[in-house]
């Protein structure tokens, strides 16, 4: 079993509770069973709601928090997955394809992770190409053309950094997303699920909503990056001290006005209820596209772009005289 190393005394109430439940009168221990549950729920709560940022990072990197495969699977009834971008090939990192979340059909567009370590490397860990953020564009396109609306499942610790994808335009491929999105004519919506690293998440990140899950993380670049700059070692110290100042948690990220809203996770995080986490994903989705539904696809991007033209404003001041040459 994977342990966090803030999680120690509740996998230890969880093998105890294995052990009792095992034995052959484990009847006898109905009411032991219920108590040390009871003791567990409330650690649960308290740890949970008191994770210092580089906590969350952990918890966002759990091998068993849900991926965005994980939650199309458990959303969507008929996905059926588009592949390529018609110019150089088919990036696993990125999935997309087209689904019916509850009764409204979408163009479901994430990074795919992998979970085995095959799958990992198929997928270089969730970090994209260009043909794979060109392939998004692609896909968001036809999505458009056929008024259907878009969400996005952000979850990487950025875009693949290879000199492959270099020679290829992986600077031009994320820009040229950012540009289309804000201006496609049809309702989009973007979660970040996991780790949202800088460009890698920004290349499927422009909606009219965005959200973030309870413990995922949002930032220009991860605590280890940050620290390797600032510090020139990354290590728990220092990733601790980078992931306060990159106000990377939902929280900072909501405060500063980068994204719209949090969802909640199961007590515990994600990947102790992933069926009760996709459930609430996937009702904050379902009010936001019915919200989204009734606007002009005019207004949308009008309002799309004065959203993110408002992020991070500038107050110009006057200079000091004393300044002054």
């Amino acid at each position: 079993m994977y342990e966090l190393d803030f999680e120690s005394s509740v996998l230890e109430i969880d093998r105890q509770i294995e052990f009792l439940e095992e034995k052959e009168d484990g009847e006898r221990f109905a009411s032991e069973i219920d108590q040390l549950r009871t003791t567990r729920g409330e650690l649960l709560r308290k740890i949970y709601g008191g994770l210092s940022p580089w906590q969350t990072v952990k918890v966002a990197r759990h091998p068993l928090r849900p991926h965005s495969d994980d939650y199309i699977r458990m959303m969507c009834r008929d996905f059926c997955e588009l592949h390529g971008d018609r110019r150089y090939g088919d990036d696993p990192a990125i999935v997309s394809g087209f689904g019916r979340i509850g009764s409204r059909k979408a163009l479901l567009i994430g990074h795919r992770k992998g979970h085995s370590t095959e799958e990992k490397i198929a997928c270089h860990f969730g970090c994209a190409h260009p043909e794979g953020y060109r392939k998004a564009l692609l896909k968001m396109k036809l999505a458009e053309k056929y008024r259907l609306p878009i969400v996005t499942l952000i979850d990487t610790p950025g875009a693949y950094p290879g000199l492959g994808s270099e020679q290829r335009g992986q600077a031009e491929a994320i820009a040229r997303n950012l540009f289309e999105m804000s201006r496609l004519k049809t309702p989009i919506v973007c979660v970040v699920i996991g780790e949202g690293g800088s460009g890698g998440a920004l290349g499927i990140g422009v909606g009219d909503r965005v959200a973030m899950m309870e413990h995922a993380w949002y930032s220009v670049i991860s605590p280890e990056g940050c620290a390797a700059i600032l510090w020139k070692e990354a290590n728990d110290e220092t990733n601790e001290l980078a992931a306060r100042s990159l106000n990377l948690v939902a929280g900072d990220n909501l405060r500063h006005g980068l994204v719209d809203a949090i969802i909640e996770e199961p007590v515990g995080g994600a990947h102790r209820d992933p069926e009760d986490a996709t459930e609430r994903l996937q009702s904050w989705i379902l009010d936001q596209l019915a919200e989204l539904a009734r606007i002009q696809p005019e207004t949308l991007v009008r309002r799309r772009f004065e959203k993110f033209r408002t992020i991070g404003p500038v107050v110009s001041m006057e200079m000091p005289e004393s300044t002054k040459a």
